[in-house]
C-alpha cells in the first residue's frame, strides 16, 4: 500500500470505538486504574481499543505505554532479545552471556514493570496475543504483577482467555471486545473515508464491510486497498480490488488453522474457497504458495513446497481437488 496504513493514521479515540459497551468499560478504567483482560476474536479491535485507552490515560502515552507482542517476543533468539531497542538497556553483556533465553524474558518483563512512569502515577504494559504465552512465563508474569501493581497497569489482550492461568485472570477486570456488527463497520469506514476525502458510495462501503466478515482491521485495509487501486470505494471498484485479497485472507486463516492443529477449521475455509466461491484447486494451490512465501521460511516453507508439488501432480491428473488439498492441510499441520 502507498503511505501509512489507514489503521494507524485513523486510530480511533475511545469515543470512536464501534462497540458502546467497550467504550463504557474503558471509560470506567480511566477513573479507577486496574489490570485489564481484553479478549475477543481477531480483528475485533482489541489493540486499537487499548491504544485509545492509553492515549487518554497518559499525558505521554508514547513513553508510558509499553507494547509487547507475545507471539513475536517469545520467538526472538537470545541475541535478538538483548539487541532489541525496546529491551537492550535492561540486558548487560554479562547477563546475556550467563542467562538462558527464559531468564532473559523473565528479566525483561520485570524490568519493563519496574521503572517509574514518565507522566502521571502509573504506566501501562500491553501484552498482545497472550494466548501464545507458555504457562511457566505466565507464572513469572503473575509474580511481576503482584510486585509492581502500584505503578504498573497490565493489559492482557488475547483471543482465548481460557489459555491464561486462573491467578492472572483473577487479577484482571475482563473487557469483552465482540466482533463489530456490519453497520458498525460501515460507520467506521464512512468516518475514515470522509477524513481521507475519498470518493465512495453506500454500496461500496457495504461491500467492503461484508468482505471483512466482522474483522474491522481487514475492512479498513480493504477500503484503503480499493481506494488506492481504483481511486474510489464503490461496489465495482471493491469487487475488482479485493477479489485476490479475499482469497489470500481465507488461505491465511486456513494455514493458521493447520499450524494450530485445527484441521476442521482449515477444511471449512477450504470448502468456502472451493465450493462457495468457486475457485479451482489450481487457484487455491497457487494462493497457498503465495501466502506461504510471506508466512514461512526455511524448513517450514520447503515442506510446504514439497507437499504442494505432490498435490499439483494429483490435480493435473484430474482427481478430486478437495481431497488432495485437504491432505496437504492435514500433512502440513502434523509437521509443526
Amino acid at each position: 500500500m502507498d503511505g501509512p496504513l489507514w489503521t494507524e493514521r485513523h486510530a480511533p479515540t475511545i469515543d470512536e470505538l464501534p462497540q458502546p459497551e467497550v467504550r463504557e468499560q474503558l471509560r470506567g478504567a480511566l477513573t479507577e486504574p486496574m489490570n485489564l483482560l481484553v479478549h475477543g476474536p481477531a480483528g475485533a479491535g482489541k489493540t486499537a481499543a487499548v491504544r485509545a485507552f492509553a492515549r487518554e490515560a497518559h499525558e505521554d502515552h508514547d513513553a508510558d505505554l509499553v507494547e509487547i507482542n507475545v507471539a513475536d517476543f517469545f520467538a526472538l533468539t537470545k541475541r535478538e532479545l538483548s539487541e532489541d531497542p525496546r529491551f537492550e538497556r535492561f540486558i548487560t553483556p554479562k547477563r546475556r552471556r550467563e542467562s538462558s533465553k527464559a531468564d532473559l524474558i523473565n528479566h525483561v518483563l520485570k524490568e519493563s514493570a519496574s521503572y517509574a512512569p514518565v507522566s502521571g502515577s502509573y504506566k501501562t504494559i500491553l501484552l498482545d496475543n497472550a494466548e501464545r504465552m507458555r504457562e511457566d512465563f505466565q507464572q513469572a508474569l503473575r509474580r511481576v504483577m503482584e510486585q509492581y501493581y502500584e505503578a504498573t497497569q497490565f493489559v492482557i489482550a488475547t483471543r482465548q482467555s481460557s489459555t491464561l492461568i486462573p491467578p492472572i485472570r483473577s487479577r484482571c477486570f475482563p473487557v469483552t471486545v465482540r466482533a463489530p456488527t456490519h453497520d458498525e463497520i460501515e460507520d467506521a469506514l464512512r468516518r475514515i473515508a470522509n477524513s481521507e476525502g475519498a470518493a465512495y458510495d453506500d454500496e461500496g462501503l457495504e461491500y467492503v464491510a461484508g468482505y471483512a466478515n466482522g474483522d474491522l482491521r481487514q475492512a479498513i485495509l480493504g477500503a484503503q486497498t480499493t481506494y488506492e487501486g481504483e481511486g474510489e470505494i464503490t461496489m465495482a471498484a471493491a469487487y475488482e480490488a479485493l477479489g485476490d485479497v479475499q482469497a489470500d485472507d481465507r488461505v491465511e486463516r486456513m494455514l493458521c488453522a493447520a499450524d494450530e492443529g485445527e484441521f476442521r477449521d482449515g477444511r471449512s475455509e477450504l470448502d468456502e474457497l472451493l465450493i462457495d466461491e468457486g475457485h479451482s484447486g489450481v487457484e487455491v494451490l497457487a494462493a497457498i504458495l503465495r501466502v506461504g512465501r510471506s508466512r514461512y521460511t526455511g524448513e517450514r516453507l520447503a515442506e510446504l513446497h514439497k507437499l504442494a508439488g505432490d498435490v499439483d501432480l494429483a490435480l493435473a491428473e484430474g482427481t478430486d481437488d478437495r481431497i488432495h488439498l485437504s491432505r496437504l492441510l492435514a500433512e502440513f499441520g502434523t509437521t509443526v
